[in-house]
């Protein structure tokens, strides 16, 4: 890299703005491109937008003042420029992809108009800020809303619609909401604080296809035949990471653009971060490895500069931390808070299903819809879950991330679930 090293970063969500503005900070210019309209947004907070709780603007991230709107349609790695949608040119020294995730879109009976390639009125899916507008827009008391996927985004967003005073159905295929997260007393918990808002919950529940009318739902078909009434229809069924410019470039691509420890991909020029990655067999789709991996590699790109420029010697990036940046994984803890008169908090990490010979402690009160559970194997602790009153989230966070051996006996446990250590 030479001082006027061009860094051109490819996506303006957590990840990429983040890189951007540190890569600033750190005195390394970075042309940060953007395919949506919209100011940079926190997409984990879109939920509330559609409760209503906030408005679009509060969710904006402080974005870098440079960004250039586009689609990037391909990537000329020989010549190490991208093209864009508009027929612009963008030259780069290292290309970074902050390409993100995309909606999975169950392969309904009925979902996609075969004319217009597009999906019926008043299906959604539940990705972006246009998408949440979409949804808002369409939402009014007494609204029948059909909501397909009981993981998090899926009861993040049937909340939303509860709140919004629509008559809510959720329709999870799986024996339990948020089954990937929570063990099975803490699931009932979610679904509890669903039915409460008066949302209808329906668990092993297969949706077959989607009836329209003039082109625009108007039911969603069970597999047993039973049809739920839908004005709205929002997919909820997950994400996976958005990897067709990497394979058009002909980067190596697993489930994720494959990356090392330096976020680099198969091309020593291009790196990635983010929910596009994979890395070390890893795809995590959560907002706390994309902010990690951010942050390391804004400081390898920062020292690889300054080593080539002369402005500090090898030793001295050393010292400062930025040539021994590596990324070695994210040990992410899953949290959902549903803010509001109604406030539901609740989270989970590392293995909550414990083994045979595991330790367990749970507390539980069922009066006051709180329960605490952690498992602990060869004196460590290895998962948890919470709900509700997470005082001694931070207190247990540190335990997990630590790895480090606990003090043994159900004392010291107890003392984790009952204390808020500090946090």
């Amino acid at each position: 890299m030479t001082s006027n090293t061009r860094v051109v970063v490819i996506g303006a969500g957590l990840a990429g703005v983040r890189l951007a503005r540190r890569l600033g900070e750190l005195g390394v210019s970075a042309v940060l491109v953007s395919e949506e309209a919209h100011t940079p947004y926190n997409r984990v907070l879109l939920a509330d937008v559609l409760a209503g709780r906030y408005t679009p603007e509060v969710i904006a991230l402080p974005a870098p003042a440079e960004i250039t709107r586009g689609q990037v349609t391909g990537i000329d790695r020989a010549a190490r420029e991208v093209y864009c949608a508009d027929g612009s040119v963008i030259a780069y020294d290292t290309l970074v992809l902050a390409t993100g995730s995309n909606p999975v879109l169950p392969a309904l009976r009925g979902l996609f108009d075969p004319h217009r390639h597009e999906l019926p009125d008043g299906v959604h899916a539940f990705r972006t800020m246009d998408d949440c507008l979409g949804l808002s827009k369409a939402v009014r008391p007494g609204v029948r809303a059909v909501v397909i996927g009981g993981g998090l985004l899926g009861v993040s967003a049937a909340r939303a619609l509860a709140r919004r005073d629509a008559q809510v159905v959720l329709a999870q295929q799986g024996e339990r909401l948020m089954e990937r997260q929570l063990d099975p007393s803490a699931s009932k918990l979610v679904r509890r604080h669903l039915t409460d808002l008066g949302v209808e919950v329906h668990t092993e529940s297969r949706v077959r296809g989607v009836r329209c009318v003039g082109g625009a739902v108007r039911s969603v078909e069970m597999a047993d035949g039973y049809a739920l009434d839908a004005d709205i229809l929002v997919l909820a069924c997950g994400v996976r990471p958005r990897v067709s410019l990497a394979v058009r470039a002909g980067l190596a691509v697993h489930k994720g653009v494959l990356v090392d420890d330096e976020l680099r991909t198969s091309d020593p020029h291009i790196r990635a971060i983010g929910d596009c990655v994979q890395h070390d067999g890893q795809v995590y789709g959560l907002a706390t490895p994309a902010l990690e991996q951010a942050d390391v590699l804004a400081e390898l790109l920062a020292a690889e500069t300054g080593a080539e420029t002369g402005a500090e010697t090898g030793a001295e990036a050393g010292a400062a931390g930025g040539a021994a940046a590596r990324y070695t994984g994210t040990r992410a803890l899953t949290r959902l808070t549903l803010a509001g008169g109604d406030f539901f908090d609740l989270a989970a990490f590392g293995e909550p299903d414990p083994r045979p010979g595991d330790d367990v402690v749970q507390l539980a009160d069922a009066t006051r819809g709180t329960y605490r559970k952690v498992v602990v194997r060869d004196d460590r602790l290895v998962g948890g879950v919470l709900v509700g009153e997470l005082g001694t989230v931070g207190a247990l966070a540190r335990a997990w991330e630590g790895a480090e051996p606990l003090p043994q006996g159900r004392a010291p446990l107890l003392h984790l679930l009952t204390n808020d250590g500090g946090s």
